[in-house]
């Protein structure tokens, strides 16, 4: 149903600030948006991060946690320019390994390896989200064709694999002392959005949009979900 992310957004104070960080510490293009000066669009493979002052609705997440795709032979590059800054954090997930560190808006930004092509990074594969009913969140990815892959006891988390990795946290602090995002704003791509509204419409909170190639709604927890062609 849905086929890829589009976009995630997060909320900044100061946009040359998280620009710096984005474009210049992890190298990665930018571009400012012409028809809203209150964004800059970073570009991560096929996904955008929006970084977005908080001048209006929807707002960018904040303290969100997400993950960057980088290839595996680069891992240990990084590693070695990034800690001689951050104080890095490191999880081992089967062969794979991943570093952790903070944005200048306190989302915690994760450098996974997972095989691509490169250079540097190239991709977004996985976004949290605080929720306040995990079970409730769950059924409502699910009906938008997200599967389970595993539930967490300590960590009061689901993992669920769609377009991406999608993680629903209750409210805890996990690896790095990530938190899962409050609301947040993303856009994933659909061949029929109305479709995917269909399938959620009588667990969404609201309907902000609706026409033949865009709807936007708020999930249970008032994240806002773009579906669009």
């Amino acid at each position: 149903m849905l086929t890829g992310l589009s976009w995630l957004a997060l909320e900044v104070k100061y946009l040359e600030r998280a620009r710096e960080f984005y474009e210049e510490t992890l190298g990665m293009s930018v571009r400012t948006r012409r028809d809203d000066p209150s964004e800059v669009v970073v570009v991560a493979g096929d996904t955008d991060l929006v970084l977005r002052r908080p001048d209006g609705f929807p707002r960018g997440g904040v303290h969100t946690h997400y993950a960057f795709s980088i290839p595996d032979d680069e891992y240990d590059e990084w590693w070695d320019r990034l800690s001689a800054d951050y104080d890095l954090e490191e999880a081992q997930f089967g062969d794979a390994r991943s570093l952790y560190l903070y944005d200048p808006d306190g989302n915690c930004v994760e450098l996974g390896q997972q095989g691509v092509d490169g250079p540097g990074i190239d991709g977004l594969f996985e976004v949290v989200l605080e929720v306040e009913d995990l079970e409730r969140s769950q059924a409502f990815y699910t009906d938008l064709g997200f599967e389970t892959v595993n539930v967490g006891d300590d960590r009061k988390r689901v993992r669920m694999q769609g377009p991406m990795a999608l993680e629903l946290w209750e409210p805890h602090l996990g690896i790095a002392d990530a938190r899962g995002g409050v609301h947040v704003d993303m856009g994933f791509e659909t061949s029929e959005p109305v479709q995917a509204l269909e399938a959620v419409s009588n667990r969404i909170q609201r309907v902000d949009r609706i026409d033949d190639e865009t709807v936007v709604v708020r999930d249970p927890d008032g994240h806002v979900l773009t579906f669009a062609i």
